[in-house]
């Protein structure tokens, strides 16, 4: 039996080894919006589709530019 096991959401530690950033800046990218959350308790968690949002913005935005 093989099981997908793929986490369905992220800390922002997780996600800043999945972008390559420090843990401030992923706090930043939160706290401005650029990066959606949800708070679950005490913790705050990140969608994986949520990631691919930022990312897919992060091209358009310079693509645009």
């Amino acid at each position: 039996m093989n099981q997908d096991l793929r986490p369905r959401w992220y800390s922002p530690a997780e996600v800043a080894v999945l972008l390559g950033f420090g843990i401030s800046k992923v706090k930043m990218k939160i706290a401005t919006g650029e990066l959606r959350s949800i708070k679950d308790g005490k913790y705050r968690r990140i969608l994986p589709e949520w990631v691919d949002d930022y990312i897919r913005e992060q091209v358009e935005r310079q693509e645009a530019a």
